[in-house]
């Protein structure tokens, strides 16, 4: 009960499973969720009394908030919330429609506001907590393809710079985190190449370090979101010309 405890949501493959396995090395509890409760059900067999499994829909709000009742109930603290549960899906301009926008804005932002209604009232009552929202650099500007996906993290992107300001009051730790193009189920499926292409498990290196640290946002690889910056500071003129000869869209 003394061992410090993280909520990892999207915790049963990519980026959330690696950094729950490297927190587990490092002594940390982890209450994992993901939809899956049988992949959930595998890790706690794997990882008998460190990792301890709550399956769980980030778009339901009445889960997220049982979810989060029951941890603090049956590990008897919660220390930090990795807020990780996300997916994409591209949009192509010649089968455009609504459905991969409702769908992503209900997993990628909707999903971390259930998660974020269910967690930081303990958290402000305590005047103490970590809270770390994933997003990712094609929140940083348009890119080909990712008008849903980007729409979304610009959107997470805003939201937890906001929230900033008001969790600081009550002593709540907030990060950001923005991954570039790691290997995961999700960027298999691109048909692009991947500049700078991490594999999960520097990923998670990078990502726990950065959780260690007082910096708002944690970026990795780090060269990759100042590239992305640097273009998004230029006027649109260049910016498109510049992405158009990256993507090749």
């Amino acid at each position: 009960m003394s061992a410090r405890c993280v909520w990892i949501t999207g915790a049963s493959s990519g980026i959330g499973l690696a950094l729950a396995e490297r927190m587990m090395r490092d002594g940390w509890t982890v209450a994992g969720s993901a939809r899956s409760a049988e992949a959930m059900a595998e890790l706690e067999k794997r990882h008998p009394e460190k990792f301890f499994a709550y399956p769980l829909d980030v778009t339901d709000e009445a889960a997220a908030k049982e979810t989060v009742a029951r941890i603090r109930e049956e590990r008897g603290r919660l220390d930090l919330a990795v807020l990780a549960a996300g997916t994409h899906l591209p949009v192509e301009i010649e089968e455009l429609e609504t459905k991969p926008f409702r769908t992503l804005l209900e997993v990628n932002l909707m999903g971390v506001v259930n998660c974020l209604a269910a967690v930081v009232p303990g958290f402000i009552s305590a005047r103490k907590g970590h809270i770390a929202v994933v997003s990712s650099v094609a929140g940083y500007g348009g890119l080909p393809t990712a008008a849903a996906y980007g729409g979304t993290k610009a959107a997470l992107n805003n939201m937890t710079a906001a929230l900033k300001f008001d969790l600081d009051r009550y002593g709540v730790k907030t990060q950001l985190v923005c991954p570039g193009f790691v290997r995961t189920p999700l960027t298999d499926r691109n048909p692009f190449p991947m500049p700078f292409l991490m594999e999960p498990e520097d990923a998670a290196e990078a990502f726990y370090k950065g959780l260690q640290s007082d910096r708002f946002e944690i970026t990795f690889p780090r060269r990759f979101a100042i590239i992305l910056k640097l273009l998004n500071a230029l006027p649109y003129s260049l910016y498109f010309g510049l992405v158009k000869r990256g993507t090749g869209k």
